[in-house]
């Protein structure tokens, strides 16, 4: 960390449960000259990677839905959610965890990624970058059912869907989640899947 106007004092881990959330107080020089002392806290869940499936010929994405609880406590009522294929990085690169995560919940095994760009997801109180891509898929490279992994108790739904229903699932809300309407406002934007 080299940003002489930040000088961090403390570091306290509030909760190591699931994932860890740590409390910092720091020191931070405003635009005037003066300091000012600050408490925020920072979840860490560690990076992860998330990608669109698009065939061009059929002019389809495939995308996954399952429950997602904290939704559900935020006025979700079913607590669905559809969203692009991702998964957290562990101990791999982001194209080599997205690969093998999208195999384990869509069943397609691609092997030729194209990574968009990365962000920042939620950076007022989330520390995780999220890789972005986009893969071409077709029928033959379909190896499974997919669904996620059971160990992970992951009960994911493959959906494959036409393009234009996705934008317009986007426009009336059906989906809202924020890396999934990334990518397919990406896709729409360069002309990945048809016009």
């Amino acid at each position: 960390m080299a940003n002489p106007r930040v000088n961090i004092l403390s570091e306290e881990v509030l909760s190591s449960n699931w994932y860890t959330l740590r409390k910092y107080t720091f020191d931070y020089q405003r635009a005037d000259g003066s300091w000012g002392r600050q408490a925020r806290e920072a979840y860490d869940r560690g990076n992860g990677a998330v990608i669109l499936l698009y065939n061009k010929e059929k002019e389809t994405v495939v995308l996954t839905k399952q429950f997602r609880l904290p939704t559900y406590t935020n006025g979700n009522e079913t607590g669905m959610m559809v969203e692009a294929c991702a998964g957290l990085l562990d101990k791999d690169n982001p194209e080599e965890c997205i690969k093998r995560e999208t195999e384990e919940e869509t069943g397609y095994k691609v092997s030729a990624v194209k990574k968009i760009f990365q962000a920042y997801m939620s950076p007022g109180s989330v520390t995780e970058i999220l890789y972005f891509f986009v893969a071409e898929y077709s029928d033959d490279m379909k190896v499974s059912d997919g669904g996620g992994c059971a160990t992970e108790q992951e009960n994911i739904e493959v959906m494959e869907i036409p393009f234009k229903e996705a934008v317009q699932m986007v426009a009336s809300g059906a989906i809202n989640d924020a890396k999934t309407i990334m990518l397919i406002q990406y896709a729409q934007i360069n002309g990945l899947v048809g016009q």
